[in-house]
């Protein structure tokens, strides 16, 4: 027997549901537009590394968009393709703004922070990236850094990427050493006179023997010996 397939056009460009729901789907589209730029700015730089917050927005939205009417037979054509018209009209719209706006820039893309400076931690920035020390220290050596006495600046940047300036190799002092297991045994008391760094925020200072006593700069009172060891490149 037989069968003729038919194929209803109604339900490939609308699915289940009528016109009426169009304009639904554009303030649905809106909202959740903003509510992934809000959530991702949430979750920090880290989170979208190598793309724009944008630009992880649109994938996002467009891979969603083009998703749901494949697999699901009540989702038509014509709605996902509004999202797609809505996404990419808001991308142009906020790409166009924020071109416009330094203050608007800085308020859904965030600003450049300094991680480190001469050295040291700037521990404020450092606590608002939610930036995890083994993560950061991986970035450096990375580069090639072995100790916080090499790196005059390192800062994030709005991307997530990590830009790292260096002393010159006469210009490198004793700093933090970030090779593996250098922070495990912190000491709390001096037997050898020399340099030494605070694990916490890699302030660094000679010692004598003796009581290591609290960090000046953080209040903490865990050290390690420091390095001064020039960059292999």
């Amino acid at each position: 027997m037989n069968k003729t397939l038919t194929i209803d056009w109604r339900d490939v460009f609308l699915g289940t549901e009528d016109m009426s729901f169009l304009p639904e789907v554009a303030i649905r589209t809106v909202i959740m537009f903003l509510i992934i730029i809000a959530g991702l700015r949430f979750l920090g730089k880290r989170g979208v590394k190598q793309l724009s917050v944008f630009e992880l927005v649109v994938i996002i939205g467009l891979g969603s968009a083009a998703g749901d009417p494949m697999f699901y037979r009540d989702v038509g054509i014509l709605f996902s393709l509004l999202v797609f018209v809505l996404i990419i009209a808001l991308y142009a719209l906020l790409t166009y703004f924020l071109g416009k706006s330094k203050k608007f820039e800085d308020m859904v893309e965030g600003k450049p922070a300094c991680l480190i400076e001469e050295g040291v931690f700037v521990l404020d920035n450092f606590k608002k990236e939610n930036l995890g020390n083994d993560e950061f220290f991986a970035e450096l050596r990375l580069r090639g850094v072995s100790h916080l006495g090499q790196v005059e600046t390192a800062i994030e940047e709005t991307s997530g990427g990590i830009s790292v300036f260096f002393y010159t190799n006469e210009e490198i002092r004793y700093g933090l050493p970030i090779m593996l297991h250098s922070l495990k045994d912190p000491l709390k008391t001096i037997k050898t006179t020399g340099y030494y760094s605070c694990i916490f925020c890699a302030y660094t200072e000679k010692k004598t023997v003796g009581p290591a006593g609290e960090c000046p700069t953080c209040g903490h009172g865990d050290w390690v010996p420091s390095s001064k060891k020039q960059r292999v490149t």
